[in-house]
């Protein structure tokens, strides 16, 4: 499809899903950034790092369009038809994601939206927070001996209630990478209480990747009160399992348990 941008050369309507990774900007695949310097448009989520915008051309339009936990600028209905109508009027679209577009990015709704105008759609993926984030605190999803596998669960479903995967990974003796979970926190506890993990060791991560990022590390029953007291809020991300032990703020954790087990 072939539109007139007025005063311009013909452009042709096109979109770039471009994934921008956890938080810091270095993170973003070279390909991302080659996207990005070839935008007319580029339509950016709350939990982007705005230095990416200046790898955008000067002339390009930056359009925010929010999407975080609980705080919601745009619906996903308005950012499909912002993004249709900015590729028809103006041609190359990047559509800038926290992370990765198809990790709870809903990237596959724009891809699908686009198709329904018959616009042209390429993916570039990011790294995943779920990923990306623990690796940079040196909590590793698997291990051999500690965690053969791992999940990545929302902490709300579409109702805003628990999702029942976390009941079926909590059975497991795998890595759960919660996404978008910390108000769930308490309910989560409650679900490895409930199966008999007090002392699984469970990590909880702030802004990872970037300068703002705390973390707090514990087992299930004291995991609360240390987000407390480090006052942790969104976006953060829980990590739960075994290997949240290799971090080193769990070794004294481990001694004072090693030590009660003595007594």
């Amino acid at each position: 499809m072939i539109i007139t941008d007025i005063n311009k050369e013909l452009k042709e309507a096109r979109i770039t899903l471009v994934g921008a990774g956890p938080g810091d900007a270095e993170l973003i695949t070279i390909k991302g950034i080659k996207a990005l310097q070839q935008a007319d448009v580029v339509l950016y989520d709350a939990l982007v790092n705005e230095e990416l915008l200046e790898f955008a051309p000067k002339h390009a339009t930056k359009v925010y369009v929010g999407k975080r936990s609980g705080d919601h600028s745009h619906s996903q209905e308005s950012i499909n038809k912002l993004m249709v109508d900015y590729a028809l009027n103006y041609g190359h679209v990047v559509r800038l994601k926290g992370g990765d577009p198809f990790v709870f990015g809903r990237g596959y709704e724009e891809l699908d939206h686009a198709a329904s105008y018959s616009i042209p759609t390429i993916v570039i993926p990011g790294i995943s927070s779920s990923i990306g984030v623990p690796g940079l605190q040196n909590i590793p999803v698997t291990h051999r001996g500690l965690s053969e596998s791992f999940w990545v669960v929302t902490g709300t479903n579409q109702a805003g209630e628990i999702s029942a995967d976390l009941f079926d990974a909590a059975r497991t003796k795998a890595t759960v990478v919660v996404l978008m979970g910390l108000r769930k926190l308490s309910e989560i506890v409650k679900i490895y209480q409930n199966e008999g993990k007090n002392r699984l060791p469970i990590a909880v991560i702030q802004n990872g990747s970037t300068a703002d990022e705390k973390i707090a590390v514990g087992v299930v029953d004291t995991i609360e009160e240390l987000v407390k007291e480090k006052t942790i809020k969104s976006p953060a991300l829980i990590v739960i399992g075994e290997v949240v032990a290799l971090h080193p703020l769990f070794q004294p954790i481990r001694e004072f348990y090693d030590f009660i087990a003595q007594e």
